[in-house]
């Protein structure tokens, strides 16, 4: 028996009446009416009412608590009367009359941030003060909404046959695209251990064993700067590698289990796209979206309509397409009555984002209005209309530029349009998966081939392909997925052969050599018979901003870095000592 509390606040209701029980928790309010003290005690489950009237003995000693003491209380449970019921309350019902106390726990005069209150705090107090900010109800519903989509995916994994296994922290350094963490090694002056990127070659390595499907909600670590949707430092994400897998085989299971996650997790008003997920190759996520993250819940899409402008009078549009440049238009719908205000207002943005502006024709009456119309061959601006079917109630945005920038910055136009005509609606999730990811790009200033994606891909067609084909065109089986404009995932089919995997590297500049320092047991296993496999790893921590309707990430993350990558809460990092930095053989400069 618990001396401390016979029952949770949230399992307390009408049942009760008439006995007497002892609960314990911390005091969310309380209001002194004279004659009566209420108090609203508060445990990791709900909150309770409880009330003692002046008569008593511990009246005095109860109205001197504070919020955020911590108290165990005896008393028997009554019921309320009807007009003071709370329907939003377990023990709405109910109310304990208190016959005795114990202080089990004092809290400060002053409380850096109120646990009972919505009020918006900085940052700073926040995460220097997390153990309180974790208190609050919407903290508390994040953390446990974390711990039930988790159990959700072990009991998913599990009935599908995986094996939950970790993975080692301390490693070496791998070119996962990131900065490494890097940790001294005492004993071995001079050489640096790093915290993984992410279990990458460990979890082929298991297949490599004979393991045949493996999962993990595992910690990943990396030197990154911060964004809304990105936590610098430790992130988790449900990692799974499979045996003997087809690109098909990963995009089946991850789909019916992101699907089912988010059906059940997702609020009342919410919607989730029906399997299976619409996919788009790279290439048509480009041209349609202007990026590989498209957030289908905006009907809004690029074409290309370079052609129509080609003598189409607008000399401007004329000269930057001899010189490689491409337009893409974008219907903007639902602008129809939209007042000439509305197009300025986007082509001021456009501005203010560094671009030259944004065109843009609208239509009154059926005649074609604004800057780019004036000029426009009316022969080629309506074949542009009909063999694109655009709606002449609609505006028409347009932007011309080298295709990459086109691309980027169409896409930055789609979402702020879509933001501006209302289209995006918030009580969806749109889930879609990018495929067929080219294996290779160029740097631009350089000319240096390197991979694109990631190295451990297998190229579509084999070792046929990287030896006949030109690097750039060939395709990786790798693929992500994505909801609502965001990247939950990448993931790919594993190259399984040393022969392709020297190639691949080969290609990008790396010789055997280098491949044997920096992969030497994925390429020695790769030797020793390795079946085809492949995998992905669902950010763990997205998948909660999103399920939470959290726009920044840091609010489903326990105890998170700030912005520069610093914990207030435990002042880290720190400075360390000059006994500990001789151990390690470092030296500061």
């Amino acid at each position: 028996m618990n001396k401390y509390r016979d029952l949770y606040l949230k399992d307390i209701n009408k049942n009760l009446i008439g006995k007497t029980i002892t609960v314990s928790g911390w005091v969310n309010r309380s209001r002194d009416h004279g004659n009566l003290l209420f108090i609203d005690l508060r445990d990791s489950s709900s909150l309770l009412q409880c009330v003692v009237d002046n008569s008593s003995s511990i009246f005095e000693n109860l109205s001197k608590i504070k919020n955020e003491d911590v108290i165990k209380i005896t008393g028997e449970i009554t019921e309320r009367t009807p007009e003071t019921v709370n329907s939003n309350l377990e023990s709405g019902e109910v109310e304990l009359q208190i016959n005795s106390f114990e202080h089990l726990s004092h809290c400060a005069n002053a409380l850096p941030l109120e646990v009972n209150s919505e009020n918006d705090y900085g940052e700073e107090v926040r995460l220097k003060y997390r153990y309180l900010d974790l208190r609050r109800e919407k903290m508390q519903k994040n953390i446990k909404l974390r711990h039930s989509v988790i159990n959700f995916v072990r009991e998913f994994m599990n009935s599908e046959g995986f094996m939950e296994l970790a993975t080692p922290i301390l490693t070496a350094p791998s070119p996962e695209g990131a900065r490494d963490y890097l940790v001294p090694s005492r004993i071995h002056k001079g050489s640096f251990y790093a915290l993984p990127q992410a279990p990458q070659q460990f979890k082929q390595l298991y297949i490599a064993s004979g393991i045949d499907k493996y999962f993990q909600i595992a910690p990943c670590f990396r030197d990154e700067d911060s964004r809304a949707d990105r936590s610098p430092g430790e992130f988790y994400q449900i990692d799974m590698e499979m045996s003997f897998a087809t690109q098909e085989d990963v995009l089946d299971i991850i789909s019916r289990l992101l699907f089912k996650v988010f059906d059940k997790f997702k609020g009342k008003q919410k919607f989730v796209n029906n399997l299976p997920f619409p996919t788009f190759t790279f290439k048509e996520s480009m041209e349609q979206f202007g990026c590989d993250k498209p957030d289908l819940r905006n009907p809004l899409r690029l074409k290309n309509v370079t052609e129509f402008f080609k003598g189409s009078g607008l000399q401007i549009f004329e000269k930057l397409i001899e010189k490689g440049a491409i337009v893409n238009c974008i219907e903007a719908s639902k602008s129809h009555g939209k007042p000439r205000s509305f197009y300025d207002n986007l082509n001021k943005w456009a501005i203010d984002q560094g671009k030259k502006g944004l065109g843009y024709i609208n239509f009154e009456n059926n005649e074609a209005k604004g800057p780019l119309a004036k000029n426009f061959n009316p022969e080629k601006l309506q074949e542009m209309i009909d063999k694109n079917n655009f709606n002449k109630a609609d505006g028409l945005l347009f932007i011309c530029d080298m295709p990459h920038e086109s691309y980027d910055f169409g896409s930055k136009v789609i979402s702020k349009a879509g933001q501006e005509l209302d289209l995006i609606d918030e009580n969806k999730y749109e889930f879609c998966w990018i495929v067929d990811y080219p294996m290779y790009e160029k740097d631009p200033i350089s000319g240096k081939i390197d991979f694109s994606h990631n190295p451990f891909s297998m190229p579509q067609g084999g070792m046929e392909s990287l030896t006949n084909s030109d690097p750039l065109n060939v395709l990786a089986y790798q693929y992500d997925i994505v909801c609502n404009g965001i990247e939950l995932s990448s993931g790919a089919i594993r190259n399984h052969r040393p022969d392709i995997m020297k190639k691949a590297f080969e290609i990008a500049g790396y010789n055997e050599e280098t491949i044997k320092s920096k992969f030497s047991a994925l390429f020695e296993a790769f030797h020793y018979g390795v079946p085809p496999h492949g995998g992905c790893a669902p950010g763990l921590d997205r998948i909660i901003m999103l399920l939470s309707d959290n726009e920044n990430i840091r609010e489903v993350i326990a105890f998170p870095f700030n912005q520069r990558a610093q914990d207030l809460m435990m002042n880290a990092p720190v400075q360390i000592d000059h006994k500990q930095l001789k151990e390690l053989n470092i030296k500061k400069t």
